[in-house]
């Protein structure tokens, strides 16, 4: 089968362009935004990646169009096929009916923590001889691809709750029909298509009512919006985590690592390297489903001390002159404030600078613009690429007391930075997006600094 993927670079269906591949179809895709990692991932699998969507591609004659949720009506492709009379199909909805069925679903879902969750879990899996096939929405580093086919049993899945298709508006997630489902937390976010949080909620449910009754859901028993979703109706099995009576975290040790109880039980020590809170919540996530899955908590401590985490989350890109540059993939003030505090862990006193690029339709439209400054107090300077921005970030960051450095030009605000760096402080870049290749455009400049102390 010859499959065609519109919007084939995002890492949803970046993924299942992989795992088509691997599967043994002819894979070909088209996209508007071709960017690392993504677009590096499929060109080493030999996937042919169109610029654009020009009706022109029909020639390719594909046996399945597969339409990926940043395709819209009016979209000239999408346009071309519907006039002629194409059967389009959703990522999800390929995906369960090609290779999840008959598989041991496991789900991760929630508004922050899916993929650092989902490549946890797959990590945990592997180490324990399962081999499992996964579908995770970023570069896992202790694996050379975010997806992958496998003759196993087990599937691990990163369960999003975005919209599915232009002609399919259920949250991807009710097509997967886990065994095993995992729900983080539950935030507003993605305001271009939810109105307000209870209608997220709506979604979420939805999710719970496809875990049958033999299956088992794990929560964060700390998220009210979790409880609430849960009094709609549950029909499976459940388990907390970060709570006493479930599953729960000792204080972590200097370098990170901590004690995993079960119900007030210590069960063991997890050595790692990771220090923020919201890495522990994860861990005790992930080791909570590898353990329905049949895996002993031991084996996951153990896996779990070799994990290496995921491609820009936290990534340590490299330094210049004595200044840390790190990636990440935060663009939610929950997920901004998490991130800072997980960073402040590891670095003590160190100065951090913190880059946003407020990409995300939610940010762009200024839904979260209050919640903004907060999420960034634990910097200590905190610059704004505003080029796509519909609200005046410095008057919302002057009325919370908050100094900022406010930037539509990508050369003037890399200027602005190294400016301000010097030996021994941390800039950390976040955005869902390349940035326009900030990263590497700010370690050249500050490599090529005269003054390495210069920094104000």
């Amino acid at each position: 089968m010859h499959l065609h993927i519109l919007g084939i670079c995002g890492t949803f269906m970046g993924g299942l362009a992989a795992i088509a591949r691997e599967a043994g179809h002819r894979v070909s895709g088209c996209d508007a935004n071709v960017y690392p990692p993504m677009s590096e991932q499929l060109a080493a699998l030999g996937i042919e990646l169109i610029e654009g969507y020009g009706e022109e591609q029909l020639a390719l004659h594909a046996d399945q169009w597969v339409v990926g949720n940043v395709i819209s009506r009016g979209n000239p492709l999408a346009e071309a096929l519907l006039d002629q009379g194409a059967r389009l199909q959703s990522g999800p909805q390929w995906l369960s009916d090609h290779i999840l069925s008959g598989k041991r679903v496991l789900a991760v879902a929630g508004t922050h923590g899916k993929t650092s969750t989902s490549a946890m879990l797959a990590w945990i899996l592997e180490c324990a001889g399962r081999s499992p096939g996964f579908l995770i929405g970023g570069v896992p580093t202790n694996f050379p691809a975010s997806a992958r086919l496998s003759a196993s049993d087990h599937f691990v899945i990163e369960a999003d709750e975005y919209d599915t298709a232009f002609f399919d508006k259920r949250s991807k997630f009710v097509h997967y029909w886990p065994r095993t489902a995992v729900i983080n937390n539950i935030e507003f976010d993605h305001a271009d298509i939810f109105s307000d949080l209870a209608e997220i909620e709506h979604q979420f449910h939805h999710f719970v009512r496809t875990v049958p009754r033999s299956g088992r859901i794990i929560v964060n028993g700390r998220d009210e919006s979790i409880k609430r979703v849960l009094t709609f109706g549950s029909w499976a099995s459940r388990e907390e985590f970060g709570v006493a009576s479930g599953w729960s975290a000792g204080s972590p040790d200097a370098r990170g690592g901590f004690d995993v109880a079960l119900q007030g039980k210590v069960l063991g020590h997890l050595d790692w390297g990771l220090t923020g809170e919201h890495d522990r919540m994860n861990a005790l996530a992930a080791i909570a489903a590898a353990r329905d899955a049949g895996v002993e908590p031991a084996v996951a401590f153990e896996a779990l001390g070799s994990y290496r985490g995921v491609r820009r989350r936290m990534e340590w890109l490299g330094s210049a002159n004595g200044i840390a540059v790190y990636d990440d993939f935060a663009h939610h003030p929950t997920a901004i404030r998490a991130t800072l505090q997980g960073l402040r862990a590891r670095v003590g006193n160190g100065r951090i600078h913190a880059v946003l690029e407020p990409r995300s339709n939610t940010m762009r439209l200024g839904t979260m613009k209050e919640a903004l400054p907060p999420s960034l107090a634990g910097a200590d300077f905190v610059y704004l690429y505003t080029t796509q921005l519909q609200w005046d970030a410095a008057a919302v960051f002057r009325a919370a007391g908050r100094a900022v450095h406010c930037d539509a030009d990508l050369e003037s605000l890399v200027r602005a930075i190294a400016r301000r760096a010097r030996a021994g402080d941390h800039v950390l870049v976040m955005s869902n997006g390349a940035f326009g290749g900030i990263h590497a455009k700010l370690l050249a400049r500050l490599a090529a600094r005269p003054d390495p102390d210069q920094g104000a």
